[in-house]
């Protein structure tokens, strides 16, 4: 046997109560815009200061291109010193790469007509942090034009001299 269903409630009060019943009252949603001025005014602020982060990331790297096109170069030149009959030609371009750097920051008339002991002077004072040998600076003032007769042949002396022009490319005080 089935049970069977409770009869509806015969109470009139309690029949008039449970008609009158509506649905539970869900509060409006939660809106995703600050409440107060202070959070605009806050994502106004980082919005500025990443603009203006990229701005300046982007201004560094425009007044940077010189350096890397010339790093792309030397690496090109670099890769001739392995060979011997491509070290003597890399190393005659060599100078020139680092004089056309020069060119590129400094104005003509302060870079172009240094040449000898006045060059490497240029090159020592704007090296910065780049830590360069004696060695690197003589060779760069004496081979400007053509490789001196006891210009450095063998595979290491050319890497030094590589090296050293790397790290003053790299890391050259545009302003002193």
């Amino acid at each position: 046997m089935e049970p069977t269903a409770a009869p509806p409630p015969t109470d009139t009060m309690l029949a008039a109560t449970l008609r009158e019943l509506a649905d539970i009252a869900l509060p409006s949603p939660v809106s995703m815009m600050p409440a107060t001025w202070g959070w605009a005014a806050l994502t106004a602020l980082i919005a500025l200061a990443l603009a203006f982060a990229l701005w300046h990331w982007r201004r560094h790297r425009a007044q940077n291109r010189y350096r890397r096109e010339a790093l792309a170069e030397l690496a090109a030149l670099e890769a001739a010193v392995g060979q011997a009959a491509g070290r003597a030609d890399a190393l005659q371009r060599l100078p020139s790469l680092i004089k056309r750097t020069a060119l590129a920051v400094w104005p003509r008339d302060a870079v172009a007509a240094l040449a000898g002991q006045e060059w490497s002077d240029f090159l020592r004072t704007h090296a910065g942090r780049a830590g360069i040998d004696d060695e690197t600076y003589r060779f760069f003032a004496e081979t400007e034009y053509r490789l001196p007769a006891a210009g450095p042949a063998n595979e290491d002396m050319a890497r030094r001299a590589f090296a050293g022009a790397r790290r003053w490319i790299e890391g050259h005080d545009v302003h002193p």
